[in-house]
């Protein structure tokens, strides 16, 4: 199993809750050898935010130079800047999905940074169920909307990264288990769209960059 940690997270430093550079430059260097025997970890800079993440990608090189790393550079749409792009190691930005149409315009801004950046690219957090919150669609969906939009991206050459907006709400709401645990059983919705993912090689046997000439 591979891990994308984060290192920093938008909504602490909305909330005023940040380190002063030199302790945040001193935790990402520490926490970077203290991870150095762990090779199935990856690190994303920041989720949603691009504060100073050009230095935070030179620490980390300096202390562990073969770590992959990426960032998620802002809210849903956002798809970085050039310099950050071209330093990271994979792309992961947060894709339209306020939209009405998300699983036309996602695998397009997929397919865009694929082609002018010439490296990985995830769709991370991709048009989700349930919660309007958090930059949730505000339009009813589908689990094919998701469907759609999943096989789109993997059509252009880019991947995915599930979201269960599980994490976002509360014990009570559809999507949580009584236990906490995510299941995928539980909630219709996700059921259909992870089993769809679980039959990529069905469907998608072909796409992807690793299957390319």
């Amino acid at each position: 199993m591979a891990i994308e940690l984060t290192l920093f997270a938008h909504e602490s430093w909305f909330a005023g809750i940040r380190l002063d550079n030199a302790a945040s430059d001193r935790a990402v260097a520490e926490l970077t050898r203290e991870l150095l025997p762990y090779r199935h970890v990856t690190f994303q800079i920041w989720n949603e935010l691009s504060e100073r993440v050009l230095d935070y990608v030179k620490i980390v090189r300096a202390n562990d130079p073969a770590r992959l790393v990426t960032n998620a550079p802002g809210n849903a749409g956002d798809l970085g800047d050039q310099a950050q792009n071209e330093a990271l190691d994979y792309l992961t930005p947060h894709t339209s999905r306020q939209t009405s149409a998300h699983w036309k315009i996602a695998p397009s801004e997929i397919a865009y940074l694929l082609d002018r950046y010439q490296k990985p690219v995830v769709d991370d957090e991709p048009a989700r169920n349930g919660t309007s919150k958090y930059g949730g669609p505000k339009s009813a969906t589908s689990p094919y909307d998701q469907i759609i939009q999943i096989y789109q991206v993997w059509q252009a050459g880019g991947y995915v990264n599930y979201h269960h907006n599980m994490f976002q709400t509360d014990y009570g709401a559809p999507e949580v288990p009584p236990s906490g645990i995510p299941d995928p059983e539980f909630n219709p919705y996700h059921q259909r769209v992870l089993e769809f993912i679980a039959l990529r090689d069905r469907y998608a046997p072909a796409m992807g960059p690793e299957k390319k000439p």
